[in-house]
């Protein structure tokens, strides 16, 4: 199957080299490149992409709303977006991934990292990088003061073994051999916490974690 990705940044220089790569991989291609988050939804919503990679600070409509417009929780056939993004903007990170996007990670996380980002979100997964997620989920739980909901019923021992981990942003495949089980297990965990917290993705677990105090 490849993989339809639509690619939207301001900067020109970026957009050429993410299509550069991209268009390197045998299972993907690139659909559509936009300058502006208007751009990037009116060819999304008529293409259709598989994944939609965005930046956040963008002319005329941001990543931020873009996201909300395509995968946000209002929106009845939801897109898979991935935020590439840097460090300095995680505030807006963070507002963009409750707005509905699957994963997130820095321009600087190379085309490895790009590569298996956007394969992890057209397999319906979310990457999100080790070092943002502490770093980024950390920082914002704090202020937030424990103001995370609680979940709709207690969450098992062994799933929030499972959250703790996805929260460092582990891999299901890494947290099944943490774990000491198998892979198809992992995901029925994740299926019940996900119904459990009310969360869309492992992103909104991670999120979610970080907020309550379950990792710190």
């Amino acid at each position: 199957m490849t993989i339809r990705v639509l690619i939207a940044d301001d900067q020109e220089l970026v957009r050429t080299g993410f299509q550069m790569i991209l268009d390197a991989q045998t299972d993907m291609e690139v659909v559509a490149t936009a300058a502006n988050g208007a751009e990037a939804v009116e060819h999304a919503r008529r293409l259709r992409p598989d994944v939609c990679l965005l930046d956040i600070r963008m002319p005329r409509l941001d990543g931020l709303e873009a996201t909300r417009l395509l995968a946000g929780p209002g929106v009845a056939d939801p897109m898979r977006v991935v935020i590439v993004t840097t460090f300095d903007l995680d505030e807006y990170v963070y507002g963009a991934l409750r707005a509905g996007a699957t994963g997130f990670l820095l321009k600087d996380s190379g085309p490895t990292l790009l590569v298996e980002a956007i394969r992890a979100a057209a397999a319906g997964d979310a990457l999100v990088s080790p070092s943002v997620t502490v770093r980024l989920l950390e920082h914002l739980a704090h202020p937030r003061g424990g103001g995370a909901r609680p979940p709709g019923e207690p969450l098992t021992e062994r799933e929030m073994d499972v959250v703790r981990l996805v929260a460092r942003g582990r891999t299901n495949q890494e947290v099944a051999a943490e774990l000491f089980v198998s892979l198809s297990t992992v995901k029925t965990h994740l299926g019940s916490i996900q119904a459990k917290l009310g969360a869309r993705n492992r992103v909104e677990i991670a999120a979610w974690a970080w907020e309550s105090g379950v990792v710190g």
